[in-house]
């Protein structure tokens, strides 16, 4: 059948996702990309569109697939906040965990290089972070912290996040990554302690 794409979309941009996370972008040739997916460079841009075009969908692919894991382990935080920014952080932590990825975070990465990348691209990666410490705003709000604390610990728990990250990149170890959390959630405990 003429036309009819003969792979599978979703494992060739896991692949891509994978390769431009453990590289960077601008480290990250074409050559590199056809060998991880098994697409040649025609295929490539056939499929995808240039590597700026790529980037955004692995990008795309990253931020909803942990996404909607942070989503998940925060939806009970009007009735358990602590426990579930705690799942939260275990996302993260699971994710840091798995062999099978890169250690560090492919949005948090991505920022870091943003002045370099095009706008488009640092323009994602600012706006995946954005909705993390929004996801984290509405459910710390939804523990009944004021909005001022709310924003605040969201603020505070999302750069804790993407340090978890970038440690776990150095070497850290679980135990110290642990320590890290535990701090923050004392003083998320002692300010929802405060607010009883």
């Amino acid at each position: 059948m003429s036309g009819k794409k003969q792979f599978d979309v979703g494992l060739a941009l896991d692949a891509a996702m994978v390769e431009f996370w453990r590289g960077g972008y601008a480290d990250t040739s074409l050559d590199d990309l056809s060998r991880a997916t098994g697409l040649n460079r025609s295929s490539l841009y056939s499929s995808f569109g240039d590597k700026d075009s790529l980037f955004l969908r692995c990008l795309d692919r990253y931020a909803t697939r942990y996404g909607d894991a942070y989503e998940q382990a925060l939806s009970r935080a009007s009735e358990e906040p602590l426990q579930a920014v705690r799942a939260f952080f275990e996302v993260t932590l699971k994710r840091i965990a798995d062999p099978d990825v890169p250690d560090g975070c492919l949005i948090a990465q991505t920022a870091m290089a943003a002045p370099v990348l095009s706008p488009a691209i640092a323009a994602r990666a600012i706006e995946a972070l954005g909705l993390q410490r929004a996801r984290l705003r509405t459910a710390l709000s939804a523990a009944q912290l004021t909005e001022r604390e709310a924003e605040d610990f969201a603020l505070h728990m999302a750069a804790v996040n993407q340090s978890l990250a970038v440690l776990s990149r150095t070497g850290a170890s679980e135990k110290q990554l642990r320590t890290v959390i535990d701090i923050s959630m004392s003083a998320l405990s002692h300010a929802l302690g405060a607010r009883s």
